[in-house]
């Protein structure tokens, strides 16, 4: 059918737009918490790309959730103020008739939101759970950063280096300064590298520089050039943290009937449960009323999203604490914003208004 064909175009379309705009959103933001972590010598700045793509696997169900949503209500938004909505109106297609192709359109995308929350989201939070213990046992020397000063873990030194070339493993103009045994040692050398010996100790390895050495507050202090100079450096300890529950594959949920993992398996089960009934509910929200103005039906929208998922977060943050059912999980959640989709529908079906008491359209 004709409308159908036109109306997955453009549904296409419009969630591929929605979705890089998103997605767009999403880096942005990590980006610049992830380097503002690496610009306080938190986090190595060749560690930030690594992040950014499983924090992007972690975020995809939510993202794609919001898109088919979005493309749905945004394209029959359109259809509505630009009066196609009233062609296919008086050609005999009711309200009820847009759930199919709408449907269409829409269940491959929940399938795959899915697979993913079940999946895939773990599997990227358990790799980033992975990564940053692995940059915690690192040695200080691999999260330093050109133009910032790093302190070492047990402020004995403090680390600067102005830049770097060969691909981080050259520093030019490296300044350390360290208080040891009362004493206050300041190196400055023109170049240094990391060198790793056979039996697993790491060296700052600094060449043509010059080292001064002195009690503080005193005018006692020598001077030393040398052509190579070699720093012990501690690697930290890795940290085993336990697992956390957002992090545990569907398996291990399965396996431990504890609240915290059956509330976790909930809310991923949720995610394709909320994304159906958003789509649904995006097609009587799509209505534009000329005298409300475009922009209320989206505020609306926007507003029942947040407070869908909010819902949800509250209720999953219930059940992992023992205080609410398990059996009933967050049902309630899922049954009122569908008993709200099939109310939205009664009310465009006799084209009524959504709230009681207001004129008809």
């Amino acid at each position: 059918m004709l409308f159908k064909r036109s109306l997955l175009q453009e549904l296409a379309a419009t969630a591929i737009a929605a979705f890089l705009v998103l997605q767009g959103i999403v880096v942005a933001q990590r980006v610049t918490y992830y380097l503002g972590v690496a610009a306080k010598g938190n986090l190595a700045s060749n560690a930030i790309t690594t992040l950014l793509g499983f924090s992007a696997l972690k975020f995809l169900p939510m993202l794609l959730s919001l898109t088919i949503f979005l493309a749905v209500l945004l394209t029959l938004t359109r259809w509505h103020r630009d009066s196609e909505m009233v062609v296919w109106f008086s050609s005999g297609l009711g309200i009820a008739g847009w759930i199919r192709p709408v449907l269409t359109f829409a269940l491959p995308v929940i399938v795959l939101i899915g697979l993913l929350s079940l999946f895939v989201t773990p599997w990227a939070t358990h790799k980033i759970a992975d990564f940053r213990e692995q940059l915690q046992s690192q040695d200080e020397l691999e999260s330093i950063s050109p133009g910032v000063f790093k302190e070492s873990g047990q402020a004995e030194r403090v680390f600067f280096v102005e830049s770097s070339n060969d691909l981080g493993k050259t520093v030019n103009n490296v300044f350390v300064q360290s208080n040891q045994h009362q004493k206050l040692g300041i190196i400055a050398s023109k170049q240094g590298f990391r060198e790793l010996q056979p039996n697993g100790d790491v060296f700052l390895v600094m060449t043509n520089g010059r080292r001064y050495e002195g009690t503080p507050n005193t005018t006692e202090f020598s001077k030393t050039e040398f052509e190579r100079y070699a720093i012990r450096v501690e690697s930290a300890e890795m940290k085993q943290e336990p697992v956390s529950t957002i992090s545990k594959s569907t398996s291990e949920l399965l396996k431990d009937h504890s609240p915290a993992n059956i509330a976790e398996l909930q809310w991923r089960l949720a995610m394709p449960i909320s994304a159906f009934v958003l789509v649904l509910l995006a097609i009587p929200l799509s209505f534009v009323d000329p005298r409300a103005g475009r922009s209320v039906n989206m505020m609306m929208a926007l507003l029942i999203y947040i407070i869908y998922n909010n819902l949800l977060s509250i209720l999953q943050d219930t059940l992992a604490h023992g205080k609410f059912s398990l059996l009933i999980g967050l049902w309630p959640v899922h049954v009122f914003f569908l008993l709200l989709t099939v109310y939205m529908f009664y009310r465009r079906l006799f084209q009524l208004p959504l709230i009681p008491g207001l004129p008809k359209r």
